[in-house]
């Protein structure tokens, strides 16, 4: 469901955002590269200070390549839930009027339901607006949430276990920490909360957008045709394998004529 939502939903004219938390990140010195001159290399304290933890709220559209971030102290519901709910309305106010009910380009049968009849009580839902990608995260399944949600046309997707790679939010969050984190030394949770923040404003300024798939993916989709299955199993071979040749038959040989003495 995913992997067609990103290739079809933006062709759709349905935006599709992702949404994930990352953290905590702990105010003390973190791994990476500085800028200290060869030889004199940068000095850490050995002592063991508590200077308190940080989180960052995400939210990435892959197709344009912007991200709003939101540092925290903390992730529960009370802070979670009104920050979504405020970045998706700001999200919803600057898309298009809303299309009239039952258009099918921007219905969710258009592209959730590829065949078949869906059901009866998707009609009574308003028009897709918006998609939303998360994780499975227990405080996104509350009733009230995703009431809120639906009511606003916004179609949420959850990543199952086990494949964080299907949230390109969690790849954005990466590379917004590691840029301003990386060989750093904070001292606060102020200061994890300050340099993401400032990461971000910069990456927005020239936000690079992110594609699903791309090379890397078309050479395995290549790689997977160019396998031989093997019949009866689920193996396959890279290379054709031989055919046993049964011996032809004298009668064959001959094409079926006899030839007289």
């Amino acid at each position: 469901m995913s992997d067609r939502a990103y290739r079809t939903a933006e062709g759709l004219g349905i935006p599709l955002w992702c949404e994930d938390e990352a953290g905590p990140y702990r105010a003390i010195p973190q791994p990476g590269a500085s800028w200290q001159p060869v030889g004199c290399p940068a000095h850490r304290p050995h002592e063991s200070i508590r200077g308190g933890t940080a989180k960052l709220l995400t939210l990435f559209r892959p197709a344009t390549g912007q991200v709003r971030a939101q540092p925290v102290l903390g992730a529960p519901n009370p802070v979670l839930h009104p920050w979504l709910q405020q970045e998706i309305a700001a999200i919803l106010a600057a898309l298009p009027q809303v299309p009239a009910p039952g258009a099918p380009a921007r219905h969710a049968a258009a592209w959730r339901w590829g065949q078949g009849d869906p059901p009866g009580w998707l009609a009574e839902l308003p028009p897709v607006r918006l998609l939303l990608v998360w994780d499975n995260l227990a405080g996104h399944r509350t009733p009230a949430l995703v009431e809120w949600l639906l009511e606003r046309g916004v179609w949420v997707l959850p990543t199952p276990l086990g494949g964080p790679w299907l949230n390109p939010a969690e790849a954005i969050q990466r590379i917004l920490v590691r840029r301003a984190l990386g060989g750093q030394q904070p001292t606060s949770a102020q200061e994890i909360m300050t340099w993401p923040t400032e990461q971000a404003t910069g990456w927005n300024a020239n936000p690079t957008p992110f594609c699903w798939g791309g090379k890397r993916a078309a050479r395995r989709v290549r790689a997977r045709e160019r396998r031989h299955r093997l019949g009866g199993a689920a193996g396959s071979t890279r290379r054709p394998l031989p055919r046993q040749r049964r011996p032809r038959s004298q009668s064959s040989l001959t094409n079926g004529y006899t030839h007289g003495t």
